[in-house]
């Protein structure tokens, strides 16, 4: 299968400023991860908020360029990229808003909101892309009519559909999908889901999906990349992830939603608040939360390492794997 996106150490740091007389601040906002994604696959990135999420969208999008590491995507280099190259780039990945209120322009109808990227980016007449949009309308459940609607006429779950319309219109490969169904009905979120899955599966869409919703994640996802303040705790195939988590982090994110976790493992509480990406612990990221984090956690930060079908930052992730989260701290 063709690798459509290809991230290997991606990082986004900031610069923050303190006052006049006082030097910068850096906050790292992503702190090295690498993934690949396939065509007619799915990433789903997963996390608390703050954890970097919606960074990584920004940097795969194209919106923002990263601070280090490399990015390929549909086999060019998308960080340095040519300028001959930019506009093939920026048509092959589109995004998709959490917010189906807030993302179309509400003074224009749907006609021009889904033939602007055309008329911007080829060179189709204006009968072609009225076309164009009418065929793409059905395409995502909706009636061709609808295009000479205004999107307040529009429910949500509708105006999510004409989103997702837009963000096809220029045949991408990648859709970074940004929480897109966090703000829609839950029988409404199934409908959408099920759409964006028939429309990979006939398009050979590469997806990467962000949320917080496990439940959703396990409906869509193909891969699991699980991010704590910038790093990735845990990375693998979904069942892995979901039915054997090697990372304490992992665990305290599916213990938190009901029916999604696995049944053979002790659950974990998080207690306390995520710490500040501006003063990071030292060690582990995750061991001032985690309930098993012992002396070498605090002063030794474990690097991602292959672990059986995953990938894993935790220094006793082969005994979590072997013999389930302990009730006490491991030895």
């Amino acid at each position: 299968m063709t690798v459509v996106v290809e991230a290997k150490n991606l990082r986004q740091v900031y610069k923050i400023r303190r006052g006049l007389f006082k030097e910068p601040a850096h906050l790292q906002a992503v702190g090295g991860v690498s993934f690949a994604i396939e065509a007619g696959k799915t990433l789903a990135v997963v996390g608390e908020s703050g954890c970097g999420k919606s960074t990584l969208a920004r940097m795969v999008s194209l919106i923002e360029k990263p601070t280090e590491g490399t990015l390929m995507l549909d086999g060019a280099d998308a960080v340095n990229t040519p300028s001959a190259d930019k506009r093939r780039l920026r048509q092959a990945v589109q995004l998709v808003f959490q917010n189906p209120y807030g993302s179309l322009n509400p003074r224009k109808k749907i006609s021009a909101v889904l033939e602007d990227p055309l008329a911007i980016n080829t060179t189709m007449n204006a009968a072609e892309r009225g076309e164009r949009a009418r065929a793409m309308l059905a395409q995502v459940g909706l009636r061709p009519e609808y295009a000479s609607r205004y999107p307040h006429m529009f429910s949500g779950g509708q105006r999510q559909r004409i989103a997702i319309a837009r963000a096809l219109m220029l045949n991408p490969k990648l859709l970074v999908a940004d929480e897109p169904v966090s703000a829609l009905d839950v029988s409404i979120q199934a409908q959408v889901l099920n759409l964006l899955a028939d429309l990979q599966q006939e398009f050979k869409l590469a997806y990467l999906f962000i949320s917080h919703d496990l439940a959703v994640v396990r409906h869509i996802a193909h891969e699991v990349l699980v991010m704590y303040l910038g790093h990735v705790m845990e990375q693998g195939p979904k069942a892995d992830i979901f039915e054997r988590p090697s990372h304490p982090y992992t665990q305290a994110l599916l213990a938190s939603t009901p029916g999604v976790g696995a049944r053979n493992v002790q659950k974990i509480v998080l207690k306390g608040e995520l710490p500040s990406p501006l003063s990071p612990p030292s060690g582990c990221v995750f061991s001032s939360r985690c309930p098993y984090a012992v002396e070498r956690c605090r002063a030794e930060r474990p690097l991602p390492r292959q672990i059986e079908s995953r990938i894993v930052a935790c220094h006793f992730s082969e005994d979590f794997l072997s013999s389930g989260f302990p009730a006490e701290k491991p030895g």
